[in-house]
Parts: structure tokens; sequence; C-alpha cells
């Protein structure tokens, strides 16, 4: 470790649900003589919280929060904000997933499968703003760039449009005069052309995608 490393200690703060998986962070970071945790949320709204009180170079932040807002709204909140970066620590690398959390803001996503040492450098590049990308993220993120856009009807464009919105599915029903069944079986559709299984995950596909009406 330099000297000029050690002077400068990135400050970062940890939001997961789970005490024991903070714990074992902290752990691990104490570790590090450039890195000091400066404070530990369990939700999203405690992590907005300290974030904006603590003003941490770096968030590391998991997605699923349990109660709550979620680790992509808290991404949000925080990324909206001055001077922090946030990295998304998570078990989770679905195609939605990754989407929602870099539409959100994030600098990074890693997943905890990843040898700590790729955490270190995770850390070191999110407080300097440099994007990190976990190999297998990576590899997602290049695979969907590559392969061409999912062909929508016009039906399905219109549905999308809706769900944007946030209407359900009676709104939208009622909106493009179609049952709620049509809705459900167009949204099915939805779901397996853009390799998603939930509302917001169609929504943060199709505007990364461009494909809303």
């Amino acid at each position: 470790m330099t000297a000029d490393r050690a002077a400068h200690r990135i400050r970062v703060l940890l939001c997961d649900d789970h005490a024991v998986v903070r714990a074992g962070l902290l752990a691990l970071l104490g570790s590090e003589p450039d890195i000091e945790v400066v404070g530990e949320a369990g939700s999203g709204e405690e992590a907005v919280a300290l974030a904006t009180r603590l003003t941490p170079d770096v968030v590391l932040m998991d997605l699923q929060l349990g109660t709550g807002i979620d680790g992509v709204e808290a991404t949000r909140r925080i990324a909206a904000g001055p001077g922090t970066h946030v990295l998304v620590l998570t078990t989770y690398d679905t195609d939605a997933d990754i989407t929602r959390a870099i539409e959100a803001g994030a600098t990074g996503y890693l997943l905890k499968a990843e040898r700590p040492e790729e955490l270190f450098a995770a850390i070191r590049s999110a407080a300097q703003g440099r994007t990190t990308l976990s190999p297998p993220v990576a590899s997602r993120v290049m695979a969907r760039m590559r392969a061409p856009r999912p062909t929508l009807t016009d039906r399905e464009r219109d549905i999308l449009g809706q769900l944007s919105q946030g209407l359900g599915n009676r709104d939208i029903a009622r909106a493009l005069f179609i049952s709620e069944a049509t809705v459900k079986t167009h949204l099915g559709r939805i779901y397996d052309k853009l390799g998603v299984d939930t509302r917001a995950g169609a929504v943060a596909v199709a505007k990364e995608q461009r494909l809303l009406p």
C-alpha cells in the first residue's frame, strides 16, 4: 500500500438488510488501510438518509432489501446527489436487474461471488467515478448491446406505453378497450421478448432499447 493511497481513505457506506453480511463486509474492508466504513444501513430508506448525512465516497448497495424501497430506488435517490457513487453488490445478475441499476445511476455492478481483491479494486474505481462490472455482468451487457432489438407488435408497444405510466392491468384494459385477459396475454409475450419477468424490468429494458411508443 502506497503512502498516498493510505493518506486518502475512501469513505464507504454499507447497505444490506442482512446484519451478518454487513458484519462480514465490515471485517473484510477493515483489512484495507485506504478504505473506511463510515456507516451501515439495513434498508433503502436508511441508506438514503445516511448517504445524505455522511456523504460517503461510495455506497455498497444490495438490490433486495426486504420491506420499503429496494436497492434500485435507493440508488436513484443517492445518485441524484453530488459526490457519492453507488456500487451495487448483489447476487442477482439478470438483465432486468442490471438494466434497472444502471438506469438508476449505479457506477458499478459487482456480484457477491467475486474475490475480495475484486471488491477492493471496484470500490477504488467507483470512488473515482469509473465503471466496474463483474465479468458475468459485463458479458451480459455486451450480449444485450450486440443482440438485435426485439420486435414488438403495435399492441404490445401500446401496452408497454401504458405500463410505463404505472397503470395496472384493469386500467390498461379500459384505456385500450380490451379485456384484462388479453392484457395478461400480451404482457406474457412482452416479458418473453424482453427477457424479463416483472413489470419494472419490462419498462427498464424498453427504455434502454427505446421501444416505448
